[in-house]
């Protein structure tokens, strides 16, 4: 999706800094919100639980032009749900974009319910809708949508979609799901489909992998690509890496690397 691609166009640095602050600002109001919704006051951000990742971006263009890029970000659990805030910066600094996000699990009876939201320097508004049920066989389905300003997507999924997902949870932790992501606005021809398989073996330590197949057009052209990521958890630490071919669907390749500390 051009718009919501790693080439969004550089904000004016005037712009960006109003942005910003707006962006502080409206993302500090809504977790207050959150907090009276739910009859807490803010001692929710003392006893939360953070997550910092840091992740470092090798971006392949066509040409064989490579560019490095670094991104990190800063995620809260607590009852409220996962708050987050992270920053993106491209090796040439051409590329600079601040976001926020929040999403939680509510349940109504055998139904959950998946909200999310998301902001970012830009203008940008996104949010998604998703429904689950079952236990040990699961399905879903939810629906993005955002205002179509530029974002560096990093969720790397088409954020103006729908998604239909299953799976089974053994009782020993383990997970296996299928995800269909299919673009229903601006390019519905491009898709991607995830099959993931998760291992818990303790509260903290994890094993995940996660098999990309993505199709759809490229400038004009059409491709179907293979990705994988390969994460693990050990303790307070987690490491991940993912090769991820047309990011995007752009004419790119990205390789991720990213190390994650928990507190």
């Amino acid at each position: 999706m051009k718009t919501h691609s790693l080439k969004a166009h550089l904000i004016a640095k005037n712009d960006r800094i109003d942005i910003f602050i707006k962006s502080i600002f409206f993302g500090t109001v809504f977790c207050v919100i959150c907090a009276a919704s739910h009859g807490q006051d803010l001692n929710w951000l003392m006893s939360a639980k953070y997550k910092l990742s840091t992740g470092i971006y090798s971006i392949k263009d066509a040409n064989g032009m490579s560019q490095m890029a670094l991104d990190t970000n800063l995620r809260a659990s607590s009852d409220l749900g996962n708050t987050w805030l992270g920053y993106y910066e491209s090796e040439d600094k051409t590329l600079r974009q601040t976001r926020m996000g929040w999403d939680s699990v509510y349940h109504l009876g055998p139904i959950r319910v998946l909200p999310s939201l998301q902001s970012a320097s830009g203008g940008f508004l996104g949010g998604s809708l998703g429904v689950e049920s079952g236990e040990r066989f699961f399905v879903g389905a939810g629906i993005g949508r955002t205002n179509l300003n530029n974002y560096v997507n990093l969720n790397f999924d088409p954020n103006d979609s729908w998604s239909l997902s299953g799976g089974y949870h053994w009782a020993d932790e383990r997970v296996l799901s299928v995800q269909i992501v299919h673009d229903n606005r601006l390019n519905p021809d491009q898709q991607h489909v995830h099959i993931s398989y998760r291992q818990n073996f303790s509260e903290n330590d994890r094993f995940l992998i996660d098999l990309l197949y993505k199709s759809g057009t490229v400038d004009t052209q059409a491709i179907k690509a293979y990705g994988i990521l390969l994460g693990m958890d050990v303790g307070v630490w987690g490491l991940r890496f993912a090769y991820d071919p047309k990011v995007n669907f752009t004419s790119s390749d990205m390789r991720r690397l990213i190390v994650s500390y928990r507190f």
